[in-house]
């Protein structure tokens, strides 16, 4: 198989389009993790993404006369984008089918390279479905993001670069996975001439369909997929793409999205470039084996993938980032409503800098506040400041793990409703689209009553909600099944310490 590929790779067309994109050394990283870091920068790309690369060797492979026809193709991102350059270039008709959730700015720019930008559906599948619909209409021909022998060889030269550009002497090399055409391109070149490096990789764990695979040692379809690195929101891993992965991929690493936003510094501090999600799925996934294997000295290589990403998902990232880093914690604490407790509160953190406080009169013996507390970038740290205020006869809870308290509670805390029953907790992700809120509220509020609502839209292709409903207990298993029939993600965050504790 591994020689198949290899053919594929050395003759692939991909530099009609692409660039052969620089490595650059992370500087700042590799003197904090003991190691040497560098970075392939495929975020460089005419279309900031690696993607290019795959669609433009598919797209060269089809006969002329065939591609005239017109190309067509399901994506929301990086894949339409590279698949509209390529079209331009050759001067084909190309047609890209996208959610409505797609970002404008994703839009944008497919319309701006020639292609036209068919917006159909919440989600990839309700897009994929209709592409395919318009491929047995119009007789277009359609371009795999990722599951296509020649999409993956396309890849696949990113891993012909890598070896020539450092030598081969590296020791790892990181690759983000999504439906698995980077790795599988990636892996196929490295273990068939250089076995001995590791290839390892990466995943979100709210999309981890690669890793699960792996324990399952079959394809296998993830119940569900989180949106936040969304270039690489995908529920099951590619057909031809897992043929190579589980041979020749030696490891999988699964991270959170704190940990791809402090990435996502990472790569800013030592490039100045803004990676996407996905494109810092990698530094990432590196940081994390070094932790956890203690290494030193290495030559580890992280690809940078892409740099797609919406400004206005900034902000979030860069409050995610610190917690991602262990250099800030969240805390629920417990202390006496009474003069100078908080000043003996901050005296027991010792140096350490408050980054957010949040507190409401509420009773006359007690208080709770919501606190960031900043940390030096040890994780057992944590776990240090609990015990130490416990021994003070504090009560604490650490919520910096807790989503509901990251992305909602802490913009909330401002006192509890006084006659408020039978209220129930739920966070919701729901499709971003022009109107999307307000038929969201429609729906649920027609029939309990909406007792608190706190809306946030990162610049994502998902809007994320915390609503408290009132509902008679007798109603609460009708309620379960009406969440189930909207359709959209969500969790009873009912008995969450947070929400007991801030707004209840």
């Amino acid at each position: 198989m591994l020689q198949q590929y290899i053919k594929r790779i050395l003759t692939a067309r991909v530099y009609d389009v692409a660039i052969e994109t620089p490595i650059d050394q992370a500087g700042f990283l590799s003197e904090r993790l003991n190691n040497n870091i560098i970075l392939k920068r495929e975020d460089l790309q005419p279309v900031y993404s690696f993607k290019l690369r795959g669609a433009c060797n598919k797209v060269m492979q089809i006969p002329a006369e065939e591609r005239k026809r017109g190309l067509i193709a399901a994506s929301a991102g990086n894949h339409a984008q590279g698949l509209a350059l390529v079209a331009q270039k050759l001067g084909v008709p190309c047609t890209i089918v996208m959610p409505n959730t797609t970002p404008d700015i994703k839009v944008a720019a497919v319309r701006a390279r020639g292609s036209e930008a068919v917006l159909h559906g919440d989600t990839f599948d309700e897009a994929f479905t209709y592409s395919q619909q318009l491929v047995k209409e119009k007789g277009l021909v359609y371009i795999h993001p990722y599951d296509d022998e020649d999409v993956i060889a396309g890849q696949g030269t990113i891993g012909m670069e890598v070896l020539h550009q450092t030598q081969g002497e590296l020791d790892a090399i990181f690759v983000p996975v999504g439906g698995g055409g980077l790795i599988a391109g990636i892996a196929a070149y490295i273990k068939y001439l250089k076995p001995e490096i590791k290839v390892i990789g990466v995943e979100s764990d709210e999309s981890a369909c690669l890793y699960e695979a792996m324990k399952a040692n079959e394809r296998v379809i993830l119940d569900q997929v989180g949106i936040f690195a969304d270039g690489v929101a995908v529920a099951q891993i590619g057909e031809n793409t897992w043929k190579v992965a589980k041979d020749y991929v030696d490891e999988v690493i699964t991270v959170s999205t704190d940990e791809i936003c402090a990435a996502m510094k990472d790569v800013f501090n030592d490039t100045r470039a803004i990676a996407e999600p996905a494109g810092a799925l990698a530094v990432a996934g590196l940081k994390k084996y070094v932790e956890k294997n203690k290494i030193e000295g290495q030559n580890l290589l992280a690809v940078v993938s892409g740099a797609n990403t919406n400004f206005d998902r900034l902000r979030h990232v860069a409050e995610r980032a610190e917690i991602g880093e262990n250099r800030e914690a969240l805390f629920a604490v417990t202390i006496p409503e009474r003069p100078g407790a908080f000043r003996h509160f901050c005296d027991l953190l010792g140096k350490r800098n408050i980054t957010e406080f949040n507190y409401r009169f509420d009773d006359k013996d007690e208080a709770q506040i919501f606190a960031g507390i900043q940390l030096g970038g040890n994780q057992n740290e944590r776990l240090t400041i609990v015990e130490s205020l416990e021994k003070h006869d504090y009560q604490i809870i650490d919520l910096t793990d807790d989503e509901m308290a990251k992305v909602h509670v802490r913009y909330m805390v401002g006192g509890r409703a006084e006659g408020v029953v039978n209220e129930v907790v739920f966070r919701f992700e729901f499709p971003e689209r022009p109107g999307a809120l307000m038929l969201f509220l429609n729906q649920l509020g027609q029939k309990w009553n909406i007792s608190m609502f706190h809306y946030r839209n990162h610049g994502a292709a998902y809007g994320r909600v915390l609503a408290g409903l009132q509902v008679p207990e007798s109603e609460v298993e009708l309620l379960q099944e009406y969440m189930d029939q909207l359709g959209y993600r969500y969790w009873n965050e009912t008995e969450n310490p947070a929400y007991q504790l801030f707004l209840k």
